[in-house]
């Protein structure tokens, strides 16, 4: 094991964020540690008064290849490698003038960022660090000698160190700074590949690296016997990951989760067209409608289930305003999620200081290309985002009556809905709102009987004495392999069906729904959600 303390006398700095360099370099040369330096780091440095050296006097190298090739050499590499107990090791840094280099500051080139802002390809190549990520692997794999800093957040903590320990650094930390600078260059190195892989069109890589950034550690996971984070990775997609948290306790596992459920789905409806609500629970929509206003929309979402709503995640595709704040928290809430907010609502949601408010800043296009990913023992699955929208799907009409124009209208609806909704999905839907949703059971036939049991409870809460049901469309997310689905959501008293078709007993299910009175179309894709 190595020694514990290790004092530093020079240090290395190399960083295209420059936030908190200063003061940092500052303090090290106030220790007495000299400062070795590239580029624009030593310009900022050398430009606050600090005397430093440039890396190209410690190799006898210039920088050449625009700065490609500068610190790729012996004298560098040997002073961060070098074992300092190893007598070899001191005679080889003897023999060939290689100097110690104790401490390296390095933050890798905006690679990520240029990525994000949608540069040309040849930029994002220039944005690949190649020194950085040989350095710092260099330094952490020596941490028995070496310091690594990959992250402005952890200058405090070098610093705190020397000053406890009279210009020393510890085994601990060093070990620390070591874990946390070989997983920033393996998530550099997954946001290259995953990049390279999109450029060529490669869904199914041989090798798919992950990698993210600590958002923040959460109070436990799903249950409060499980640890948990959120990670944010460099995708640019507007939600939960991009939200600014105006108000409320901290979010949990579970709200995370939700939220993100949530806002997806709202997405799904254009804001130019009309205002959406989406309410969810436990990760599956309970209540979804279209309005001229949020409030509108936000009452006809609430009466498809106002008992799962409570406690529920509101999204919507428009900003919140007065009158929609005014009616969420009548009820509890657990989040809010918009683009963005008025200050009036904003004011009324602060009344409630448990409640989460987020503001995302845009929606995300539910026909953007992504990755979507999911653990399994011993491994994961990735699979592209689903991002078939029905607005884009040729529906075919397979029954002898064709639907009429309002039917047409809230099929798609309701399919916009199922796409979101655990698989076996079954959703009514009448005048631009759910009535009724059935979620996650292991027969169709049961979502079917389950979302017309919602609609008829829906009723009876707002004092109805029919069912919702009655003059609704439902949507399946996928096909009904028997009639008896179709047929429990026509004694529901469901008017038309929209599904995707592809059942071995399609003209059976046709035949069933020609008998009832039903209009159908087939949409030809599937949306299963597990």
């Amino acid at each position: 094991m190595p020694s514990d303390l290790k004092r530093v006398t020079r240090a290395l700095l190399s960083v295209s964020d420059k936030a908190g360099l200063v003061e940092f370099a500052r303090a090290l040369v106030e220790r007495g540690v000299a400062l070795v330096s590239t580029g624009g780091t030593k310009k900022t440095l050398q430009d606050a008064g600090l005397s430093v050296q440039d890396v190209s006097d410690l190799t006898g190298f210039p920088e050449m290849m625009d700065g490609r090739v500068k610190t790729l050499h012996p004298a560098v590499h040997g002073g961060l490698l070098a074992i300092r107990e190893n007598p070899e090791h001191q005679a080889a840094m003897l023999a060939h003038g290689i100097q110690p280099i104790d401490l390296l500051v390095v933050n890798l080139y905006p690679f990520e960022a240029t990525v994000a802002a949608g540069r040309p390809y040849d930029d994002c190549i220039e944005n690949i660090d190649i020194g950085g990520p040989a350095m710092i692997r260099a330094a952490a794999k020596n941490h028995g000698d070496v310091a690594v800093v990959v992250d402005g957040t952890d200058y405090k903590a070098v610093l705190d160190d020397l000053a406890a320990h009279d210009g020393a650094v510890t085994f601990t930390l060093r070990r620390r700074l070591a874990q946390k600078a070989y997983a920033r260059t393996a998530a550099y190195d997954a946001a290259i590949s995953n990049w390279f892989a999109t450029e060529i069109g490669e869904e199914t890589p041989p090798y798919r690296a992950l990698g993210g950034t600590i958002a923040e550690v959460l109070r436990y996971g799903e249950n409060p016997h499980q640890s948990a984070a959120f990670y944010r990775t460099p995708e640019s997609r507007p939600g939960v990951s991009t939200a600014r948290q105006v108000q409320g306790k901290q979010l949990s596992y579970n709200n995370i989760n939700d939220t993100d459920a949530a806002y997806e789905a709202v997405a799904e409806f254009a804001p130019e067209r009309s205002a959406a609500i989406v309410i969810v629970k436990h990760a599956n929509p309970c209540g979804v409608a279209e309005g001229t206003t949020l409030r509108e929309a936000y009452e006809k979402a609430l009466r498809c289930d106002p008992v799962s709503a409570f406690g529920g995640i509101v999204a919507m595709n428009r900003p919140l305003d007065e009158e929609a704040a005014k009616a969420i928290v009548e009820i509890f809430t657990e989040v809010i999620i918009a683009p963005d907010a008025s200050e009036e609502a904003i004011a009324i949601v602060a009344a409630k200081k448990n409640l989460r408010l987020l503001l995302a800043g845009g929606l995300p296009d539910p026909r953007q290309e992504g990755l979507t990913l999911r653990t399994v023992a011993g491994g994961f699955l990735a699979q592209n985002r689903d991002n078939a929208v029905v607005d884009a799907m040729d529906l075919k009409v397979v029954t002898k009556r064709a639907p009429t124009q309002r039917e047409l209208d809230d099929m798609r609806f309701a399919f916009r809905v199922a796409k979101h909704v655990k698989s076996n999905a079954i959703v009514y839907a009448k005048d631009g709102a759910t009535v009724g949703i059935g979620a996650g059971q292991m027969s169709r036939v049961d979502s079917s009987r389950i979302a017309a049991w919602k609609a008829a409870e829906a009723a009876k809460a707002a004092g109805l004495s029919e069912t919702l049901a009655k003059g609704s469309v439902v949507a399946s997310d996928a096909f009904f392999p028997f009639a008896d689905g179709l047929l429990a959501a026509a004694e529901a008293g469901a008017t038309a069906v929209i599904q995707p078709g592809g059942s071995m007993r399609d003209e059976e299910v046709i035949r069933a729904a020609d008998e009832a009175g039903l209009a159908m179309v087939f949409t030809g894709y599937r949306h299963f959600r597990h």
